[in-house]
């Protein structure tokens, strides 16, 4: 394995240990340990089917491991209470869904259930809350207006709105550019990077385009044939004898002409 630019788990708040991952007793990781650099955002890459998603979402606790511990500000967080975990980490899967007719500010105010008692009305810090959310992600002319009459890159902007609601430190999204053409792929990106940027939260996302991992993450984390390949960052890791192992393409890497960024170039031979 590849560790160029590793983070040492003792410094960082979302960690795993020895983590084994699977359905059924058929193992998916096995024997994993990483850690997620504070305040960055990581992307996780690798081929349909390797345990990207499986792997975020043990890290949210959404699923529980074969073995192994992911730990959370220092504890293990299985043994965390669910309000504890929320109010530190907020995870949206792939495609969520809302209930029809649901409005873009009664879904952000969802995001405000983790501080609120059982049978506590919505305070005036809530409101605020859902506000400076709605500001952040451009949907403050959208706030009355149903998910379901929003275009895709709206839409996915709204529940990312909710999960800033949460004031979680940590966010993790499941493929949050899946079915959005490329100008809300850009979009969704552009927003996580300037969340990143402003407020330094620590963001994990499951991203398939290699390019879009280069341009927006920080730090990489490859994984293939049951546990983590490399990690990184871009510039370290995306080299083509990578690809090559972890996806089984052949790839040229250049220099990103505007940016510097690694770009990567798939090419079948013939």
């Amino acid at each position: 394995m590849t560790d160029a630019g590793k983070t040492d788990a003792a410094h960082s708040r979302l960690s795993a240990q020895d983590l084994t991952l699977g359905y059924a007793a058929i193992k998916v990781l096995d024997h994993v340990d990483l850690a997620i650099p504070d305040g960055k955002i990581t992307a996780l890459i690798g081929a349909n089917g390797s345990g990207k998603s499986t792997l975020l979402r043990a890290l949210g606790r959404i699923i529980q491991p074969l073995g192994g511990t992911v730990t959370l500000d220092g504890k293990a967080i299985a043994s965390m209470s669910g309000k504890a975990i929320a109010q530190t980490l907020a995870l949206l899967p792939q495609s969520p869904v809302s209930p029809d007719g649901l409005t873009v500010r009664q879904l952000c105010r969802f995001g405000r259930h983790p501080h609120k008692g059982m049978l506590s009305r919505t305070t005036r810090h809530d409101e605020q809350i859902v506000e400076a959310s709605l500001a952040a992600t451009g949907l403050i002319d959208l706030a009355e207006r149903p998910l379901d009459r929003l275009s895709g890159g709206q839409r996915q902007r709204a529940w990312i709105a909710m999960a800033l609601a949460q004031e979680t430190p940590i966010l993790l999204l499941d493929e949050p550019t899946t079915y959005l053409d490329i100008a809300h792929q850009l979009e969704v990106l552009e927003l996580l990077k300037e969340l990143n940027e402003k407020s330094g939260r620590t963001i994990v996302m499951v991203v398939h385009d290699l390019n879009h991992a280069a341009q927006y993450a920080d730090h990489i984390i490859a994984v293939a044939d049951g546990g983590i390949h490399a990690t990184g960052s871009p510039v370290d890791i995306l080299k083509p004898e990578l690809i090559r192992a972890v996806f089984g393409i052949d790839a040229v890497v250049i220099s990103h002409p505007v940016d510097g960024t690694p770009l990567c170039l798939p090419f079948v031979e013939r």
